[in-house]
């Protein structure tokens, strides 16, 4: 049977950005980040959810938090500059990201949005996070995937 490689490989591929895939049993739907990290047998301190919100100045962001954590709204927007943010419908994940809900990945969206990950992703030693297709995660190691998002670290979860 011939390996599924994801738009999210390719692209980590082509930057020799070093990954492990991971692939976790599923229905048609998604499933909840921390069921898929025990699926995987992982810490779910270690498995991160992509979110994507929409600022009151109309721009999309991208927060990237583990998976057991919930956005803190509020220090999400005053992480980005924003007066506020909301998460966007999940009716225009795919319209906004090219991806489908529970397949989002922070690398290879349609267009490139500010992204910001939980402030945790500097401390671990590996980050899990979505292949860009549900049933499929990419394992490496933080930093790379921060460099190449451009992204920020902030404390962006619910205390």
């Amino acid at each position: 049977m011939k390996e599924l490689k994801t738009n999210v490989m390719r692209i980590l591929e082509k930057e020799n950005i070093k990954y492990t895939a991971h692939e976790y049993p599923h229905g048609k739907d998604a499933v909840d980040g921390v069921t898929v990290a025990s699926l995987l047998g992982q810490d779910p301190g270690c498995v991160f959810k992509t979110l994507v919100t929409k600022g009151n100045g109309r721009d999309y962001y991208v927060f990237v938090v583990p998976v057991a954590n919930e956005l803190d709204l509020k220090k999400c927007a005053k992480s980005v500059g924003e007066k506020s943010v909301e998460m966007i419908p999940v009716k225009d994940i795919t319209k906004v990201t090219g991806y489908v809900r529970g397949g989002c990945s922070p690398v290879g969206m349609k267009k490139p949005y500010k992204t910001t990950f939980h402030i945790t992703a500097e401390s671990i030693s590996h980050i899990i996070v979505s292949a860009g297709k549900i049933g499929y995660q990419i394992d490496l190691a933080p930093q790379d995937l921060i460099r190449l998002t451009n992204a920020q670290t902030a404390d962006i979860v619910k205390d």
